[in-house]
């Protein structure tokens, strides 16, 4: 007879609830899948939600220019967005650069659109182990590179160019940021970086503390992420591309909202992400949401908090995007 689940200590009554439900799926690790086998489990896993979905005007599904072919890039419309051109949000999924896609985050990337009233071009990006380390690095600045280039086609305002993303779209935003930065490139008004990963080297206090039983994310996780997007070269591990909070400089980058889970492996990175931009005289909003699980922005509906920093980040999208 299978023992009887009981969620770990310190998590919200919901994030309780929706682990027992997890549980009760029985779902193989990760770890113990191969990569194709991992995004279908994703997918499966998103389409049984029964959820409602935010209303925008329109979607677009869109294929722009990359250094290895198109990229698959889906638009998403305000619904105001006839009045003004909007603000236009560059959003990088979230998946360990192995897992995920569109589909998968589609209710994040609506969820910005409405509570911020910007557009939201979500980045299909390669991914590992197909496209290894900088494959997801390069698409993505080729993107907001075309984003930028193209923003008035799209009805939108090339002045008002964001980044953002989750988990490992979080590091990709965040990458991104500092390459234009370097580069000269667009000008980023603002980095939406939803528990990001960006520190690649899978260690610290938070990876003891949530290693194990806090949901889908735990530190074995992380490793076969780490071990198919960079292999095992330390050096790969700690370039600052892969891990943005390595890199020299952190001065003149873009304003930032940052959004953390406090039952996280990568919680501790989110803060010293926060702390590093702040020393370096960046303007930030951390806001770091208790008893929640990595992956928690996007069970809106479900959880509370889910739907609050959802608010919240359309706050700081809206409010940015004003000035």
């Amino acid at each position: 007879m299978k023992k009887k689940y009981t969620p770990p200590k310190g998590v919200t009554k919901q994030t309780g609830e929706f682990l027992k439900k997890l549980s009760a799926l029985n779902l193989p690790p990760m770890v113990k899948l191969t990569p194709k086998q991992a995004r279908e489990q994703m997918e499966r896993s998103v389409a049984a939600r029964e959820v409602t979905q935010l209303p925008v005007a329109e979607t677009k599904e869109l294929r722009i220019p990359g250094p290895a072919g198109l990229i698959p890039a889906r638009l998403y419309v305000p619904r105001d967005a006839s009045a003004n051109p909007p603000g236009l949000l560059v959003y990088y999924h979230g998946g360990g650069h192995v897992i995920g896609s569109l589909f998968s985050h589609d209710a994040s990337a609506r969820g910005l659109c409405y509570n911020g009233g910007c557009a939201v071009l979500s980045i299909d990006y390669r991914m590992a182990p197909e496209d290894v380390f900088p494959a997801s690095v390069d698409d993505s600045y080729a993107a907001l590179v075309w984003a930028h280039e193209n923003a008035e086609k799209l009805g939108c305002d090339p002045k008002k160019i964001a980044v953002g993303g989750d988990s490992a779209g979080g590091n990709l935003a965040a990458v991104v940021s500092l390459i234009a930065r370097d580069k000269k490139g667009p000008k980023i008004c603002y980095q939406v970086l939803i528990y990001p990963l960006v520190d690649y080297r899978c260690q610290g206090d938070s990876y003891k503390k949530f290693g194990k039983g806090y949901g889908i994310l735990e530190a074995d996780t992380m490793k076969w992420f780490q071990n198919h997007y960079l292999g095992k070269d330390e050096k790969r591990h700690a370039d600052w591309r892969a891990s943005p909070l390595l890199a020299k400089s952190h001065e003149q980058l873009p304003p930032a909202l940052i959004i953390a889970a406090g039952c996280d492996v990568l919680r501790d990175e989110a803060r010293n992400y926060a702390s590093k931009l702040i020393s370096s005289g960046v303007a930030v909003e951390y806001i770091e949401y208790p008893g929640v699980l990595h992956g928690f922005f996007g069970l809106t509906q479900m959880i509370d908090e889910a739907d609050a920093a959802n608010v919240a980040a359309g706050k700081g999208i809206t409010r940015v995007m004003a000035d």
